[in-house]
């Protein structure tokens, strides 16, 4: 079984990778800026980046594509003089179009093997928790849930399942120090989700502990 996680050079997606190692399994990871070493090179927003990676992938099956590569840049924005136009293209070029282009460009080893996609968004794009504040980041997940489940509508004749997750508010440099959870108790709980995922739950939105979250 192969697994292809999208920034997975640190935070949730470096547990994500480190965790599936330690139990053997077969693990690719994605880093922006890698140069060598153990991660293969992908900007998410650069089509040529995408196209570099599927010809990186041979003729390789993917039995799992995590598109786990985000940011969130509007952290201390304020709502009356923050938020410049470049914050919302970055967010959206990242967290929505990333997460489209990567599923494009490595669907062909998908079909190949059977594979299912797990997309990690957020409570915060969820509808039911208008909380405020983080508007960039928010619209941005909520756009990437949508992106998901329509994933799922289409891909579903093909037997490709697609799951959305938030994964919990996670001790990261995103999250922060006084998050509620470590990355590896993330990771753990998203690798039970990712198992469990199949053509009767494509399109949930689930939590990292698996609960039903609200769209």
């Amino acid at each position: 079984m192969t697994t292809l996680i999208t920034g997975a050079n640190r935070g949730i997606g470096r547990a994500l990778l480190d965790a599936m190692l330690a139990d053997g399994r077969d693990v690719l990871g994605t880093h922006r800026d890698a140069a060598n070493g153990p991660f293969l090179q992908l900007d998410v927003t650069e089509p040529d980046s995408q196209c570099d990676l599927a010809g990186t992938l041979g003729d390789r099956g993917l039995d799992l594509l995590v598109c786990n590569a985000g940011v969130l840049l509007d952290g201390d924005e304020a709502l009356d003089h923050g938020y410049r136009p470049d914050i919302w293209a970055q967010s959206f070029a990242v967290n929505v179009m990333g997460v489209f282009l990567t599923v494009q460009a490595v669907l062909p080893h998908l079909r190949r093997a059977g594979g299912k996609i797990a997309i990690i968004s957020s409570q915060l794009g969820s509808n039911t928790l208008a909380t405020g504040d983080r508007y960039a980041y928010r619209a941005s997940k909520a756009a990437a849930l949508n992106l998901g489940r329509n994933l799922a509508h289409d891909l579903a004749p093909e037997g490709i399942a697609v799951g959305i997750y938030h994964p919990g508010w996670v001790q990261t440099d995103m999250g922060g120090a006084t998050a509620a959870i470590t990355p590896e108790e993330s990771a753990t709980g998203l690798i039970r989700r990712f198992a469990a995922l199949s053509l009767d739950t494509t399109g949930e939105f689930l939590t990292w502990d698996g609960q039903t979250h609200p769209l």
